[in-house]
């Protein structure tokens, strides 16, 4: 049995909005057939993707927190050139500066028009063939648990591992990457950004859920009731959600 990432779900005020701009910052597509907004690469839905990690926008009454998410997406880009206009185009798009505490660094840290932070890098060689989405990065306490856990819990694989830095990528070596970035402040407040997980076709969910608690997930009441999904919290807290198999 495995779980594979198949959405980085994004709660949102206004999630027809939300989804128009990630779909424009990306080059995709949203389709808004149902209550949330699915932002996916061009050419007609196809779902999951075999590839990219779609976004998924999910309405919420609420707006966030001042607390900075624990989940961002960090977005890749080719050339200097390429990272001015795109940072630019973000801008025009609503995107505004963030202030993380991450002083002098060769990327650019905004916010889309929620405040959901993300960053847009500096052109890096290990993420030319990742798409737009570079990875999905997660601030932990501890990348080397962090790393076991989602190491069993995903069918990835782990590429790096060290005390301030993990990371892994589908066994394909192809699409996303999902890091884990130690950093020294503490989760506060529930997160607007998380990761969904799917079974594969003939797998039982309720099976999964519970090899997942046995690796140390722990139950999450968000006030979801009767869902066809399952909500956890990896060891360090994170929110995440077991959808049904496709």
């Amino acid at each position: 049995m495995a779980l594979r990432p198949v959405m980085v779900n994004i709660k949102a005020l206004d999630a027809p909005a939300i989804g128009r701009f990630w779909a424009e910052a990306l080059d995709w597509t949203a389709y808004s057939a149902g209550v949330t907004t699915y932002v996916g690469p061009p050419g007609g839905l196809v779902w999951p993707d075999p590839v990219a990690l779609g976004i998924d926008v999910v309405p919420v009454p609420g707006p966030g927190t001042a607390a900075k998410n624990r989940v961002h997406l960090d977005l890749a880009t080719t050339s200097a050139a390429h990272r001015t206009e795109l940072v630019e185009r973000l801008r025009g798009l609503g995107a505004t500066p963030a202030h993380v505490g991450q002083g002098a660094v060769p990327w650019t840290v905004l916010a889309d028009p929620e405040g959901n932070e993300f960053c847009v890098l500096e052109p890096r060689e290990t993420y030319r063939d990742t798409g737009p989405v570079a990875a999905v990065v997660v601030d932990c306490a501890d990348p080397r648990a962090m790393a076991a856990f989602w190491g069993e819990a995903l069918d990835w694989t782990v590429h790096e591992v060290t005390d301030g830095h993990a990371s892994m990528r589908s066994a394909r070596g192809t699409g996303t990457y999902l890091e884990f970035l130690r950093t020294p402040d503490v989760k506060t407040v529930p997160d607007r950004v998380h990761l969904d997980l799917l079974p594969y076709p003939g797998d039982d969910r309720a099976a999964e859920v519970a090899r997942l608690r046995a690796l140390g997930a722990t139950g999450l009441d968000i006030g979801q009731g009767d869902v066809p999904w399952t909500c956890l919290a990896d060891p360090e807290g994170h929110e995440f959600c077991v959808l049904a198999p496709s």
